[in-house]
């Protein structure tokens, strides 16, 4: 099987470039990959290089192909898997499988599996850990998104509070509690907002923070006030660019501070405002993962020890995670269209990658098949002055509250120039 992929041979090193798969074998599954969406996992993977803990130390001589968060079809099944998988079926990936405790994954790790390609043969360890899970969906660009909404619903779930005289963590954030989350009207943080309010253990009072005006105005006219208070939470947006913020965060608690606050971005001044709006037996989940490995911030000891705060971090979800990503999402219970600001085909991926954090919005949605430059879906009315796919793409999400949707990725794999 021939097939285009973007590898990475090194640091800041990817190339979209033709290749050869194996044939499939008794123990292999091979895919096409319809859609795939940029993390910036991506990136630190690329900046990293070699050094990155999931990129094998000869990727220069053997190129891993990445992307991590990928939905497709299944196109061939090797004898010892036919009773578990079908041709035709769809299906959606939990890349990070930790056969055996390692940290290879899809995306990272292998020269025959990543989201940027157009066909993959999937490793047997993510076979044999369960994590090909089916996607009972023909909206490819939802599957992509089930990783990222996987790793928010793990980090909620990763939370953990303590009784008094017991030393048994009872894990989840508090129900009927008090949340922040901060600097989170980025793409995930706005996938954690969504399922703050619709998930089944919400707290009372969310705040969410940022220092962007326009993004939080974005925010809010998705997940509204309303539509909170209607599912029995106080939802605040707050500009944190103030004086004596953190003192502002800790009075919209009554001065008791959060039950549950999780940090968006890994900035020493945002992770210690984290710690110091945390209330009694408050848990801290330190989401963005750094680049520096000599990061640090300092946090209150003496809370640690007299009000029981504590600290967790989380990289990634597991398969129950995604799983319940996958129910919510079919359920129509959280909707992460909008996480997704840009689209762009297969040939975009290098551009999109090296330069993530210096592009705007939120998520980055390659299709990879088709030949498009990276585009805002915010520029699709510009662009459509002069083209008509855009012009029809621009009406399709204007007619869906500025979303990518559904419609919009027929539409486009219909009607785009194949790469």
């Amino acid at each position: 099987m021939n097939t285009k992929a973007v590898r990475l041979y090194g640091k800041m090193d990817l190339r979209l470039e033709d290749m050869t798969l194996p044939e499939v074998g008794p123990d292999d599954v091979q895919v096409k990959i319809v859609s795939d969406s940029v993390c910036m996992s991506t990136y630190k993977a690329a900046v990293e290089g070699e050094e990155h803990k999931r990129v094998p130390n000869d990727v220069a001589d053997h190129p891993v192909i990445v992307g991590h968060e990928f939905c497709g079809d299944i196109i061939a099944v090797g004898r010892n898997w036919k009773d578990k998988y079908k041709v035709g079926d769809h299906f959606a990936i939990q890349p990070a499988h930790y056969y055996k405790g390692s940290q290879d994954a899809p995306g990272y790790s292998y020269a025959h599996c990543g989201g940027s390609s157009q066909y993959a043969n999937i490793p047997i360890e993510t076979l044999l850990m369960d994590c090909l899970l089916p996607y009972n969906s023909d909206t490819y660009f939802y599957g992509s998104l089930a990783e990222p909404m996987s790793c928010i619903v793990g980090t909620y779930h990763a939370m953990y509070h303590t009784k008094a005289g017991s030393y048994v963590h009872e894990m989840g954030i508090k129900e009927g509690g008090k949340m922040a989350l901060l600097a989170s009207v980025g793409p995930m943080g706005l996938g954690a907002i969504d399922y703050a309010i619709h998930c089944d253990r919400k707290p009372s009072l969310l705040v969410v923070t940022d220092i962007d005006d326009a993004r939080l105005q974005r925010a809010a006219a998705i997940y509204t006030v309303e539509e909170a208070r209607a599912n029995g939470i106080e939802l605040h947006y707050v500009n944190t660019k103030m004086d004596n913020a953190t003192g502002y965060l800790r009075e919209l608690t009554g001065g008791t501070g959060y039950d549950d606050v999780i940090c968006f971005a890994p900035v020493k001044p945002v992770v210690e405002q984290a710690g110091d709006i945390l209330g009694y037996d408050g848990c801290l989940n330190f989401f963005a993962g750094p680049t520096n490995t000599q990061f640090k911030a300092e946090f209150n000891w003496y809370n640690v020890h007299y009000l029981y705060t504590h600290v967790v971090g989380t990289s990634g979800g597991n398969n129950n995670d995604l799983r319940e990503a996958i129910e919510l999402m079919n359920a129509g219970k959280v909707d992460p269209a909008s996480m997704v600001t840009h689209v762009g085909g297969l040939n975009a991926v290098v551009e999109t990658v090296t330069n993530l954090p210096k592009i705007p919005g939120g998520k980055k949605l390659i299709y990879n098949h088709i030949d498009m430059p990276l585009t805002a879906i915010d520029d699709f009315a510009e662009k459509g002055k002069t083209d008509p796919m855009f012009a029809e793409l621009d009406r399709i999400c204007k007619a869906h509250k500025g979303l990518w949707n559904a419609e919009a990725e027929k539409y486009l794999l219909a009607n785009a120039k194949a790469i």
